[in-house]
């Protein structure tokens, strides 16, 4: 399963960007395998100085972007469980804005992070390698706009990555 693959009408076109970021020869258990390694490395090496800079008033510190690719990662995992389940039921989406402050992302450690995002992605990847083609190409509802399975898992990875680019240009 390839990011050729995707039709599309599969997702909303607000995660085009998302699904390019994906190399087009990476498998989908590939790229969520292989990012993880990408994104706990990358985390590791920001200065511990770096990882509560914010570039501007009102912008997440990095250790507040990766909880927000945690809990994204988390959601988009539950929706894909849900469609994959043939779960018809239009699911709402989430104000990534109201999760940073009470996750207390700042006060935590980047090892207590990197743990908890290890621990989301293993059961990701266990997720997505016990679904078939079928359950893969379901179609469920977010926030009114079609999605397929496939097309979560390929968006969590380019959610990241978009992410960790914008830490790359503007924190660092």
């Amino acid at each position: 399963m390839y990011t050729k693959d995707l039709n599309p009408s599969e997702y909303n076109p607000y995660y085009k960007p998302f699904v390019e970021k994906i190399d087009k020869e990476t498998t989908l258990l590939n790229a969520l395998i292989e990012s993880k390694e990408d994104v706990t490395t990358f985390f590791k090496q920001i200065p511990m100085t770096k990882l509560s800079y914010r570039y501007d008033v009102g912008k997440w510190t990095p250790r507040e972007v990766f909880m927000h690719i945690i809990d994204t990662e988390r959601i988009f995992s539950y929706r894909a469980l849900r469609f994959a389940r043939k779960d018809k039921v239009d699911l709402l989406g989430f104000d990534q804005n109201d999760y940073i402050l009470p996750s207390k992302a700042d006060s935590r450690t980047i090892d207590s992070l990197i743990k908890e995002y290890k621990a989301v992605r293993n059961a990701t990847i266990v997720l997505f390698e016990n679904l078939d083609d079928k359950m893969l190409t379901e179609i469920g509802m977010g926030s009114g706009s079609p999605m397929s399975v496939r097309a979560l898992g390929f968006i969590t990875v380019g959610h990241e990555k978009h992410h960790v680019s914008i830490i790359k240009e503007r924190y660092l």
